[in-house]
């Protein structure tokens, strides 16, 4: 593991991240990586100074004009070696993301399979990056669009995807012929190192090591850099909404892009025809999967009057079941909130709902007992609409059960919130299907039929609307923000027509 001085991740030993100059961090100051499973160092990092942050820009600048001359599929090549080598360290990486941010294994697993399926993705799209033939309404003239790379990406990742979103950026970015600077959180930096530092080995075989490259900050001091750096033609960013308006503000003042994957206050429609099982199934993981520490997790339950008591009744019995612990050990469902400042928001949150007239029916309590202070229970509230605690996004495994009459009032409670990322319905009828599909139905950027808000494959777009920013990420035709277009026209007659038929002579 290159930057590793000696040791590693699991002793606290000094990790340093890197460039092509040396090493990113050189200002002495450190950034320490604790587990929230149990308080644990897992390592140590130097922050990058003013004069590295110059360094790493400049390099990548330098890169970027060699790595777009070489030909997609080649590129590809290399993204393809890079996805090997998450193939040969999941294990060891799921097991790091889980140490580091509080995930079950399987969890952490997981996502070094979404960098793995990313970099397989891309290495299709290295050979698809299309462009068209226009019809030209001159005589003996061709149109034609073609892509271009863009420059240096600045990608600026949470906590709770520690390799994955970076991944989902990277791998397209390099195919596209981009190259990619990371500014990873500072509650997951150790994964972050990790993580470049393969796609790093790879890069290097073929003399362009320095189209990933890593900042390390111990705030959001390098964030907000990245995003008011005209050098940086487009910043990816993934956090709360927030941090997003901020981003966007910056990189739209200096006419840059950006792609926003922000907050979600993610609904569930459960109707009276629902399949029960598949919709339990489905809150389980949405509502507990990641102690409910993702963007699309749930947090709203719309439950028909009419099944309400079967649904709350069958869903407290799975919650009394959910194991919460150590997420290394075999068995653990829910690992722990990722510091005391998620505890302290839980809380906050489940005292602001009972003041506003909420009923825990479950849940709601810290864990004493436990290896650290960050565990807590899964919470079922019984909430209404009117209630401002539900407008909010709560990262932290609590969910509101809010019951309705009909899918249209369930639609509207749907759309209703500020955010648009994930939502989802259980029914039987498939009218009830299309008309969640429709334009009527769901705002949100992913709907879901028969499953939860969580768990997105790579072949569709992810992203939302609304306060979640929307951007899109992986899927469909996604590529076409990490290049720039190019309309050309060519004359191959012996006159000047031109367009419109204006006549100029």
């Amino acid at each position: 593991m290159a930057g590793e001085e000696d040791g590693n991740a699991q002793n606290g030993t000094l990790y340093s991240a890197w460039g092509k100059q040396g090493y990113v961090g050189q200002n002495g100051r450190k950034l320490r990586s604790v587990s929230p499973i149990d308080g644990q160092v897992v390592g140590e990092l130097l922050v990058a100074s003013d004069e590295c942050y110059e360094a790493v820009i400049e390099d990548a600048q330098e890169v970027f004009k060699e790595w777009r001359k070489v030909p997609a599929p080649e590129r590809g090549k290399i993204v393809r070696e890079i996805g090997n080598g998450f193939r040969d360290s999941k294990a060891q990486l799921g097991e790091l993301v889980s140490r580091e941010v509080g995930k079950i294994r399987a969890e952490g697993e997981g996502e070094i399979q979404e960098a793995i399926d990313i970099a397989d993705f891309s290495v299709g799209l290295s050979r698809q990056l299309y462009g068209l033939v226009i019809q030209s309404e001159r005589l003996d003239h061709r149109m034609i669009e073609q892509w271009h790379p863009l420059g240096p990406v600045g990608v600026i990742s949470a906590f709770n995807f520690p390799v994955a979103v970076w991944a989902w950026n990277a791998m397209v970015a390099a195919v596209c012929g981009d190259v990619v600077i990371w500014k990873p959180s500072n509650l997951a930096p150790i994964c972050a190192v990790t993580a470049n530092e393969i796609a790093r080995s790879v890069a290097k075989q073929y003399g362009f090591e320095g189209v990933f490259s890593l900042l390390i900050d111990d705030g959001d001091t390098l964030g907000k850099r990245l995003a008011a750096d005209p050098r940086i033609p487009l910043v990816s960013a993934t956090g709360s909404c927030e941090m997003g308006r901020s981003v966007s503000e910056v990189v739209g003042r200096r006419l840059g892009r950006s792609i926003l994957e922000l907050g979600g206050n993610n609904a569930v429609t459960i109707l009276a025809d629902a399949d029960m099982d598949l919709a339990i199934a489905g809150v389980l993981f949405g509502a507990v999967g990641t102690a409910g520490q993702r963007c699309t997790s749930i947090r709203r339950v719309l439950v028909h009057r009419s099944v309400q008591d079967e649904f709350t009744s069958r869903l407290k019995k799975t919650y009394q079941q959910v194991s919460i612990g150590d997420p290394l050990v075999e068995g653990v469902l829910m690992g722990p909130l990722i510091n005391q400042r998620a505890v302290e928001s839980y809380e906050l949150a489940i005292k602001t709902a009972i003041s506003q007239g909420g009923q825990v029916l479950y849940g709601g309590s810290v864990l004493q007992d436990m290896p650290s202070g960050n565990f807590v229970e899964p919470t079922i509230i019984l909430a209404s609409r009117d209630m401002p605690i539900v407008q909010e996004e709560t990262f932290a495994p609590i969910v509101f059960v809010i019951p309705i009459d009909t899918l249209e009032e369930a639609i509207s409670i749907n759309n209703e919130v500020r955010q648009g990322l994930s939502s989802a319905l259980f029914t039987r009828d498939m009218r009830s299907v299309e008309q969640f599909l429709a334009s009527v139905g769901s705002d949100c950027g992913i709907a879901n039929v028969n499953m939860g808000t969580s768990g997105a494959e790579i072949g569709g777009a992810f992203g939302g609307e609304k306060d979640t920013g929307g951007g899109r990420e992986s899927g469909t035709d996604s590529w076409k923000q990490y290049m720039r277009r190019q309309t050309c026209s060519i004359n191959y007659g012996n006159k000047m027509p031109l367009a419109q038929g204006i006549k100029f002579s």
